[in-house]
């Protein structure tokens, strides 16, 4: 299963530019699912992350702001850091 990463950026945003470019390096590694959202297209996107885009969240937790570097996104794409697939595997409750 391909991780998700969701990216909050804008257009003429140097930060965010140099975080697509890592995604993308990255992503020529290991298989990911990216979307990325232009927070300008909504009010309530530019009211809750106008002012500290980019931000990256993987799987649906916010991970990264401003700046992330290839090696960081690998170290925490490689990293099993999904407990509900232990819970599931070994048949543990959560709670």
């Amino acid at each position: 299963m391909n991780r998700k990463l969701t990216l909050y950026s804008r257009k003429d945003c140097c930060l965010c530019d140099d975080m697509k470019s890592v995604i993308a390096d990255v992503a020529s590694k290991i298989p990911i699912e990216v979307e990325v959202i232009d927070v300008d297209r909504a009010d309530e996107l530019r009211e809750k992350f106008g002012n500290e885009v980019p931000v990256l969240f993987i799987d649906g937790r916010k991970s990264f702001k401003y700046r992330v570097t290839a090696k960081e996104l690998e170290k925490l794409l490689n990293k099993n850091d999904r407990p509900w697939i232990s819970r599931l595997r070994f048949g543990a409750r959560g709670g």
